[in-house]
């Protein structure tokens, strides 16, 4: 088995979940995230909006151009699937959130060591139960 997280923008958490039920994965889990990429605050960017505007606007926008390593809001996805299925779902995942800008997020897969049901102490292979 595998867990697969993403971390995606807050638009598009309605979009993937859809996506991923109608796909057959109706089960993940998805939280509040916040973090950014490695790419830093363009500083020509910034200096051309100070130079046109003659100061940073005054709103959200100058607030986060000030600061170059804003943490940007985001939620993480994550879901476990056997190992046969994760390709369609990684594919499924990008393919609602691809925009090709940057910020569209990231996904990783990792493998599961082992997995319980806690309310049944059935283990993930279904071959044995935890014994009172």
């Amino acid at each position: 088995m595998k867990e697969i997280m993403a971390f995606i923008r807050l638009h598009m958490v309605n979009p993937t979940k859809q996506a991923l039920a109608e796909a057959g994965y109706p089960s993940f889990t998805c939280s509040k995230a916040v973090g950014r990429g490695k790419k830093p605050l363009a500083a020509e960017a910034l200096k051309v909006i100070i130079k046109n505007a003659g100061e940073l606007p005054a709103n959200e926008l100058g607030e986060h151009l000030s600061e170059g390593v804003r943490l940007v809001p985001r939620r993480s996805f994550s879901l476990i699937v056997d190992d046969e299925q994760v390709e369609t779902a990684v594919k499924i995942i990008i393919k609602v959130n691809q925009t090709g800008n940057p910020g569209d997020g990231k996904l990783f897969v990792m493998p599961i060591g082992e997995g319980w049901n806690i309310r049944t102490g059935q283990h993930q292979d279904k071959e044995h139960k935890l014994e009172d």
